[in-house]
């Protein structure tokens, strides 16, 4: 029945620590890796244009929805210009304004945004559009366009899909020259398709949109075709019918209205330009959290004062080292001095590094035994003993800082950092042992106890674990539940195969 109990526990405990585990790897984006980094791009917008001696203002549509992706941050750098963000509809304009400016003027807008599949923005629904009023001949030869492509086509998209590749056919009928002859850009293309489809009462518009790249020291707004198929908007690729959008391709601005509109200056030129860049993913993904309304960084480790962070990084990897010794204890068989002795131990290395610390420690521990054994002749009761063999242990450790230090052995100074009441009951263990065992089980034992940190060391100082478990705590349930599992075996040991080969072979 306990056995049932264990089991269920540990399922519960993986079940939750896993699901928290993928919930803020795959929803909120936190790296797997500490070095990971999340690209984004930086558009800048560059206005120009000379003022003469008088007030400006200067209107520029900028992103508002951007499906594929999130803005990370906006901003304007101009000189004396008062700057506003101020929204048309469902669109945004930034604006600038001066009082008197004279000569050569130059504006800019930078917004840093980075790709996230899952940002599928829309607006609302959209009324059904108002056949538009067109003169004749341009009017027969839309109603003759529509007809057409409505015998070969089933609902809006694929309207708008057999409406395209009629504008782009190579040689397209006289009611399709007729409307062609009418434009003059790819603007003014996507435009007449828009009218065509209105005449549908279907909701379409023109949106313009920045292919990003690594590097566009001058990028262009490209032209796309968006429709409304009554449930939601679809895009078009006006030169081949093809449903999409390109990939990342930053939707800027929606609609017929200009890209700028400058009031008191003249000569206007507006310039685009890319450049991505790479930042720690785990900015984004915090940024990601707070758009989605998510608690859970609140409540992480990141959320700490940084000296805070510090101590339990060092404190969230304990239990590591605590699944290190269970396994070498119930699965091994590797006998050691008390149960988080090692664990302590290996944290203790971490100052050292690995080899220093494995010296320091064997030659504190031997010193300190044998002041033990000269203590013993003394019988003192245990509490004092305790107090001289610590007593004993910080005159061993200044005396070799300081013999370290002479000779230019600077790491020998980190052994101040070793926690010293260890030190001193493994040294009282130890000789207590030695009394009742015998000194080969002492020996076994605490060579045993360095083994386990040696392994607990190397397992706990793993850069990538070290990342997992800082970011991802709740895996440390997984870890409990592991443990649990552990304690309930009651299987044979490794050392045990050994120990009784000679019997098993019989």
């Amino acid at each position: 029945m306990t056995t049932r109990y264990v089991l269920v526990l540990a399922g519960i405990l993986t079940l939750i620590g896993l699901a928290a585990f993928i919930y803020k790897w795959q929803v909120l984006g936190l790296p797997l890796d500490a070095s990971q980094e999340t690209p984004t791009w930086t558009v800048e917008t560059t206005i120009r244009f000379d003022s003469g001696p008088g007030s400006i203002n200067v209107n520029l549509q900028i992103p508002t929805l951007t499906p594929g992706f999130v803005t990370l941050d906006e901003f304007s750098v101009s000189r004396n210009y008062a700057f506003g963000l101020n929204y048309v509809g469902a669109d945004r304009e930034a604006q600038w304004t001066v009082r008197r400016a004279d000569g050569p003027q130059t504006l800019y807008y930078r917004i840093i945004v980075y790709e996230d599949p899952d940002s599928d923005q829309s607006d609302l629904t959209p009324q059904l559009p108002i056949p538009p009023v067109i003169d004749e001949p341009f009017r027969t030869a839309v109603e003759m366009v529509v007809a057409d492509v409505r015998e070969h086509s089933a609902d809006e998209a694929s309207f708008t899909s057999v409406l395209i590749r009629l504008f782009n056919s190579p040689s397209p009928n006289p009611n399709i020259q007729l409307l062609l002859a009418e434009t003059q850009t790819r603007a003014d293309f996507v435009r007449m398709l828009t009218t065509v489809l209105a005449s549908e009462r279907i909701p379409a518009r023109v949106i313009r949109g920045i292919p990003l790249q690594d590097q566009q020291r001058q990028a262009e707004a490209v032209p796309w075709l968006e429709i409304h198929d009554g449930d939601r908007w679809r895009y078009f690729d006006p030169s081949t019918g093809d449903e999409g959008l390109p990939d990342r391709f930053l939707v800027w601005w929606r609609g017929s209205e200009p890209l700028y509109r400058v009031e008191g200056g003249s000569n206007v030129e507006v310039r685009f330009a890319v450049q991505r860049n790479y930042i720690d993913a785990l900015a984004i993904a915090e940024h990601r959290a707070e758009l989605r309304q998510s608690r859970l960084f609140d409540f992480s480790l990141f959320a700490l004062p940084i000296e805070t962070q510090s101590v339990y990084s060092v404190l969230l990897m304990i239990p590591i080292g605590a699944l290190v010794m269970v396994f070498m204890r119930n699965v091994v068989g590797i006998d050691a001095f008390g149960t988080f002795m090692p664990v302590l131990i290996a944290l203790a290395f971490r100052e050292t590094q690995l080899v220093w610390g494995v010296i320091l420690f064997s030659v504190l521990v031997a010193l300190g035994l044998s002041i033990r054994f000269l203590l013993e002749r003394l019988r003192l009761l245990l509490v004092p003993r305790l107090s001289a063999v610590l007593i004993v242990v910080v005159l061993l450790m200044l005396i070799i800082s300081v013999v370290a230090h002479q000779l230019g052995m600077e790491t020998g100074l980190s052994v101040a950092l070793f926690p010293m009441v260890i030190i001193a009951m493994t040294i009282e263990r130890m000789s207590v042992v030695w009394e009742e065992r015998g000194a080969g089980d002492a020996m076994r034992a605490g060579a045993g106890s360095m083994i386990v940190a040696t392994i607990a060391y190397l397992v706990m100082g793993m850069p990538w674990l070290e990342h997992l478990i800082i970011t991802f705590p709740e895996l440390l349930l997984i870890v409990l539940a592991v443990v649990l599992m552990l304690g309930r075996y009651t299987g044979y040991r490794l050392s045990e195969l050994t120990r009784f080969k000679a019997i098993v072979s019989k």
